[in-house]
């Protein structure tokens, strides 16, 4: 499916650095979005699956919709309060050359019915904004598709790289 989309994303200043901010809406329970993306059946349907034992302080991850020769990272879960906050790093390499250190924040808020799933991630280097924004557009439509009962296949990764990394790439 191709249409024309527009970037959400912004970039924020925070206490501990630069993100890359994108939100989304559901009309769902707070406790509905947070299994959304914490349970492992739930998350494989958009974005990957974590192996291991949460309780343990952090687990492999595996993006499935990468491609053929995906591997899996390891997450450190900084934070986990349920069903309000997740925050994660990872420490991978963004490209042959370059290492990165990933902080993801997820922060989830209730209010009338509808639940508001903000996400962040740092960006050490602000050139990896123009590859990193359009990925995270991708994958947080692939969860509204989910979880409104559309089928995220139909969410084209074509559609938003390199479409939208212009926009990323002047955060």
């Amino acid at each position: 499916m191709s249409t024309e989309l527009t970037a959400t994303g912004h970039k924020e200043e925070r206490a501990d650095g630069t993100y890359v901010v994108l939100t989304r809406t559901f009309r769902a329970p707070i406790e509905d979005v947070w299994a959304a993306i914490t349970e492992p059946d739930r998350l494989a349907r958009w974005i990957g699956r974590w192996i291991g034992d949460p309780a343990q302080g952090s687990v492999r991850f595996e993006m499935l919709f990468e491609g053929e020769d995906v591997e899996s990272e390891e997450y450190e879960i900084n934070v986990c309060d349920a069903p309000n906050r997740l925050e994660l790093t990872s420490h991978m390499a963004y490209d042959e050359h370059t290492p990165a250190t990933w902080h993801l924040k997820l922060d989830l808020a209730e209010a009338d019915g509808v639940t508001t799933l903000t996400f962040a991630q740092s960006m050490d280097d602000p050139a990896m904004a123009e590859n990193v924004g359009p990925g995270w557009e991708y994958y947080l439509d692939r969860l509204v598709a989910a979880e409104t009962g559309g089928d995220p296949a139909t969410v084209d990764f074509g559609d938003y790289y390199p479409a939208l990394s212009g926009y990323y790439r002047t955060l």
